[in-house]
């Protein structure tokens, strides 16, 4: 078993308040839940209204696989959220 684990930071260069960044995390979240099936959490900076860090995990029985599934997340997120720029990308495959 091989579990892929992402930490991905979001600029919101937009944003001017915590409720605002609470519904860009539970948009993002959302929808790259019901896309790929993977868990998705913030992580860090909850009280930084300007920087989302996601964390974002998938399980399966090949390493390529749990690395391709995570990259195709991040390409996502690049993708959808034009308000929101992807910054740090942390990506770590453990095997179990």
């Amino acid at each position: 078993m091989h579990v892929g684990v992402a930490r991905v930071e979001l600029q919101l260069a937009e944003n001017s308040s915590l409720k605002g960044k609470r519904m860009v995390v539970k948009s993002v979240a959302q929808r790259v839940r019901n896309r790929f099936n993977v868990a998705v959490a913030e992580i860090d900076t909850q009280d930084t209204w300007g920087v989302i860090t996601l964390g974002i995990a998938c399980v399966s029985d090949d390493p390529r696989h749990a690395n391709a599934m995570l990259s195709k997340v991040i390409d996502f997120i690049e993708s959808e959220r034009l308000d929101a720029e992807v910054g740090v990308v942390e990506l770590e495959l453990i095997a179990v």
